[in-house]
């Protein structure tokens, strides 16, 4: 298995449609992609299959996996290539670093699907969607721009919308039972390796789409603390 990582790594080296830490790419993805098309991302991407999946159904847009992990990139990477996809990208770097490659307003919408959720009170803000991280998509999204948020963890999905009713941000969709939904959006049918997994074995997928329309002050995040503390205590009793 290492070697067989190693082997992706060097490959994807090659890969025209990865760019591994770019320098200066700020302001210049339109230029890459050689079109004005709207950026969308797909934040922490693993094999990239939201990337591929709404690359084929929208011709019209351009979609960015991002991900530290060049083994997994390369699967999605891989697929693009072979199927002519040329709106289809991998972006290797850390999600925190994600202003250091995108500018203001460049961005239209951001896609974060089966993340890790971070469970651990300790981990809370590696969660994709604690403030900390909103902060950072709030710089480069559009001012209309969207957040989608598709995991198997209520707890995750719980912490989102309590992190959205707190900072009073525009939420737009709320899923409980995404899939028990009488319709719903093509692109939420798209399932990743990660889904098919069940890791958090809860039988349902949970989908939020919401805006980060207003300010995200510092001192709420210690509110956001008291709250997840408390809720956690209340689980254990």
């Amino acid at each position: 298995m290492a070697q067989k990582k190693l082997i992706r790594f060097e490959e994807i080296k090659s890969f025209s449609n990865v760019l591994e830490h770019p320098q200066n790419m700020q302001g210049k993805w339109n230029d890459f992609f050689k079109n004005q098309y709207s950026i969308i991302l797909e934040l922490a991407c693993g094999k990239g299959e939201y990337a591929v999946g709404l690359g084929r159904m929208h011709a019209n847009k351009n979609f960015i996996g991002v991900d530290l992990k060049g083994n997994r990139i390369w699967r999605g990477a891989k697929t693009a290539l072979d199927e002519g996809l040329s709106n289809v990208a991998f972006l290797r770097t850390e999600i925190d670093q994600i202003t250091n490659y995108f500018e203001r307003d460049e961005v239209s919408e951001i896609w974060i699907t089966f993340p890790d959720p971070q469970l651990r009170l300790s981990k809370a803000k590696k969660r994709l969607t604690h403030p900390k991280f909103l902060r950072l998509y709030q710089q480069i999204l559009k001012k209309d721009g969207l957040v989608h948020l598709k995991t198997d963890s209520p707890d995750l999905y719980q912490f989102t919308k309590t992190v959205i009713n707190l900072f009073e941000l525009k939420l737009l969709v709320d899923y409980d039972d995404a899939y028990n939904e009488a319709t719903i959006a093509d692109e939420l049918r798209i399932k990743t390796y990660y889904e098919s997994l069940d890791i958090a074995q809860s039988k349902k997928v949970h989908y939020l789409q919401f805006k980060i329309n207003k300010p995200l002050p510092l001192e709420k995040d210690i509110i956001l603390k008291q709250i997840i503390n408390e809720s956690a205590v209340d689980r254990k009793n």
